[in-house]
């Protein structure tokens, strides 16, 4: 099933089931108002909600309406807790190759990982507000889940078991900003704003197939001012999956319902041709394309993202069908 959250006006929104087309949708009222109500109580409520998830898919639900992506707020408008990863070793490689820096050995066997905000998500068509073009305004195109519980100390397999939705994330960052934070050894915060996700949620077997081994193994697009950038596999090259993350999460603490997990930018490797490597796939974020550039020619030549750029953010099905809705925003000031 697919699960979106409308805004109401109130902080959390109101819960509705998305038909599979994305053409339709059904508030779940009655079911469950907010999407962590589903989340805290999922044995009884999931239930529920695929029945009616299968009711508005067989064109049987009385009360259906149209679908509007611009009346979204992220799946999970708030959350408990936001940890971000950087799942894609070949995204490290090519930032710290562009300083000139070489990749610490344990970063191949233990994943890295943030703790964002997790009190003021962006919906799907929501601006990216920032104050100054100077911050160095990014987007990282990435893949998300949402956990149910899952017990301090489980296993990779046992994280897997504890992932009940996933989703496309923009998650925002201000390159500018981030070498004085990082040099305090304290890490991201004023370089990290709000992050918005997908339209919808999607249960596990609406992806079929394409989730393998905690891996999305679908194609992330990346559409920067109208012109595609990014065509990344979000599968085979994500070095540590999802129930990895979690379990990364779940050394020291429990992990609970409503915790969202990111992969960090989407991201794969070149292949050389006639003595240079070139990137047919394109890039997540423009940091990536910006480090090639550096390897390549000493310098970047891209630049960050100016106010009035816009970015979508979406991955299709084997189908051709969008799986999750866009993520389409524009960057404006903060006024």
């Amino acid at each position: 099933m697919k699960l979106a959250t409308y805004k109401d006006g109130s902080r959390d929104g109101q819960l509705v089931v998305v038909s599979r087309d994305l053409a339709t949708a059904h508030y779940a009222t009655g079911i469950a108002g907010k999407l962590q109500q589903a989340l805290d109580d999922w044995g009884f409520v999931a239930p529920q909600l695929q029945d009616l998830s299968e009711a508005l898919n067989q064109g049987k639900s009385r009360h259906a309406f149209p679908f509007e992506p611009q009346r979204c707020m992220a799946p999970l408008p708030r959350a408990y807790q936001w940890a971000d990863g950087s799942a894609y070793i070949n995204h490290v490689e090519l930032v710290r190759a562009a300083r000139k820096a070489q990749v610490p050995p344990t970063y191949y066997t233990d994943p890295l990982m943030y703790q964002g905000g997790s009190d003021d998500f962006l919906g799907p068509c929501d601006p990216v507000l920032v104050p100054s073009e100077d911050f160095g305004i990014d987007f990282e195109a990435e893949v998300a889940v949402v956990t149910g519980d899952v017990p301090m100390g489980a296993s990779p397999e046992q994280a897997l078991d504890g992932i009940r939705l996933v989703m496309l994330a923009n998650d925002v960052s201000l390159r500018n900003l981030i070498p004085d934070e990082l040099a305090k050894g304290f890490g991201f915060f004023q370089s990290k704003p709000a992050t918005a996700f997908s339209p919808v949620a999607v249960t596990l077997d609406e992806l079929g197939d394409a989730w393998q081994g905690g891996r999305v193994h679908l194609t992330l697009q990346s559409t920067w001012n109208g012109r595609r950038v990014g065509m990344c596999d979000a599968g085979p090259e994500m070095t540590f999956h999802f129930g990895q993350l979690v379990a990364h999460i779940c050394k020291t603490r429990n992990v609970r319902a409503g915790s969202i997990v990111g992969s960090g930018t989407v991201s794969n490797k070149g292949v050389e041709q006639d003595g240079r490597t070139e990137w047919p796939k394109g890039y997540s974020c423009i940091a990536e394309k910006r480090a090639i550039e550096t390897i390549q020619d000493g310098q970047p030549s891209t630049a960050f993202m100016q106010f009035g750029d816009t970015i979508r953010i979406e991955m299709k099905g084997k189908d051709g069908q969008s799986v999750f809705g866009a993520i389409d925003q524009t960057v404006a000031a903060q006024r």
